[in-house]
């Protein structure tokens, strides 16, 4: 594919220069260039008005793909000190709504080596299949062998469909194995849905900076690949139904690796961790001052809740950044959200919008907040929370 821009045509008005995201365009000589930077979004296509930028698409240089042999979701599992990641749980229970959907097995991947005594019980949560890739090595994460079993796996398979969790490590291999398959991935997805007609996936994500959201397909190749941030869908409940278990031990040791693990050293100096919290407490401009944002402490402690806010807060040193919810903070999908002084913007509202009970509380009635809260509290902050906290702590609602 690739982008032209026909001399005698451009005027050199600029409207490319204008709306081009990634700075791609630039004038010279009165003419517009192209940029090395430019990744064929076609922005500029769009809004030239003597139609002088054209996208030409080679046709030819696109192998074409049996896609009819692809069938089945997997879902592929990441663990850190033997614990399977919260988020292969929450893919599990999308991953079986795509599957039925579609008619094939749901396929749950684990690479590692401590996992045998758990197999059982992880069945319960109603994959199809477990397909367990052992090996002593693979108890820690390599990312070079995970491409290489992994994209083994998948041409072995041939599965329609993988869903992966947007964490570092499934950031880390993702893109590489869709790179090995020629593969479509896209990336922190919000929503997937299937087109029945064309076994497409639909995989929505926020862009441009939260501003749109667009659904993405891959129509021409197989896998089709997504990353999903935790918190976004929802793990199933245990069942009894038992899954076949396919394991296949592999013989890797450390020369087989470009890297060596010398030490795993944990970094994080936080305990907080919103992304299993049942109850947060969220405060956003709203709350006026860092002062203010006692009173929202305050009614989370009454609660025995967690403590979130909005990029805002921790932009303004309000509230301390582990602590940020939306696009660029934590995803959380709690039992009870209540949202104090938040507008409502798109950035904030994709990591949130999954509680079970969402109630906001803004003084303003037009707050866009109002559009994903189950129960809405117009008013002033610093008259309702208190009202709040004194029948909270009268019927020992926390103590529950």
């Amino acid at each position: 594919m690739s982008i032209f821009i026909d001399d005698e045509l451009c005027t050199g008005c600029g409207s490319c220069v204008d709306n081009c995201p990634f700075g791609a365009i630039e004038l010279e000589s009165g003419k517009a260039k192209i940029l090395p930077n430019c990744n064929l979004c076609a922005a500029c296509v769009e809004v030239c008005p003597v139609e002088a930028i054209t996208l030409e698409r080679d046709e030819n240089a696109i192998e074409k793909m049996d896609i009819s042999q692809f069938k089945g979701v997997w879902v592929i599992a990441e663990h850190y000190k033997k614990k399977i990641h919260s988020v292969a749980f929450q893919l599990l229970g999308k991953g079986r709504e795509l599957a039925d959907a579609l008619g094939v097995n749901l396929t749950f991947v684990i690479l590692g080596n401590s996992f045998d005594d758990q197999l059982k019980e992880f069945s319960q949560y109603g994959m199809d299949e477990i397909i367990y890739a052992k090996s002593p090595i693979l108890k820690d994460y390599y990312s070079d062998l995970y491409v290489k079993v992994i994209s083994e796996l998948i041409i072995e398979n041939k599965p329609e469909i993988i869903l992966i969790g947007a964490t570092p490590t499934g950031r880390d291999f993702a893109p590489r194995v869709a790179k090995r398959l020629n593969a479509g991935l896209t990336a922190d997805c919000t929503a997937l849905n299937i087109n029945l007609e064309t076994r497409n996936l639909l995989q929505t994500r926020p862009t441009f900076g939260g501003n749109i959201m667009a659904t993405i397909r891959t129509p021409h190749s197989r896998p089709q690949m997504a990353t999903v941030r935790p918190g976004i869908f929802i793990a199933p409940k245990k069942g009894e139904k038992d899954a076949s278990i396919r394991k296949i031990n592999y013989s890797f040791d450390e020369k087989d690796s470009v890297s060596k693990i010398v030490k795993v050293i944990n970094t994080s100096k936080t305990t907080v961790n919103l992304e299993d919290a049942k109850i947060i407490v969220a405060g956003g401009r709203g709350v006026g001052s860092k002062a203010n944002f006692r009173l929202i402490e305050d009614l989370a402690m009454a609660l025995g809740a967690e403590l979130g806010g909005s990029r805002i807060t921790v932009e303004l040193n309000w509230l301390d950044p582990d602590r940020q919810i939306g696009q660029t903070g934590v995803t959380v999908s709690p039992k009870l959200y209540i949202a104090c002084g938040i507008s409502g913007a798109i950035q904030h509202i994709v990591g949130m919008e999954n509680s079970e009970v969402i109630v906001a509380i803004n003084k303003d009635p037009s707050a866009p907040i109002f559009n994903v809260a189950h129960y809405g509290i117009v008013g002033d902050i610093n008259e309702v929370i208190p009202v709040l906290i004194k029948e909270i702590e009268s019927t020992n609602i926390n103590k529950e």
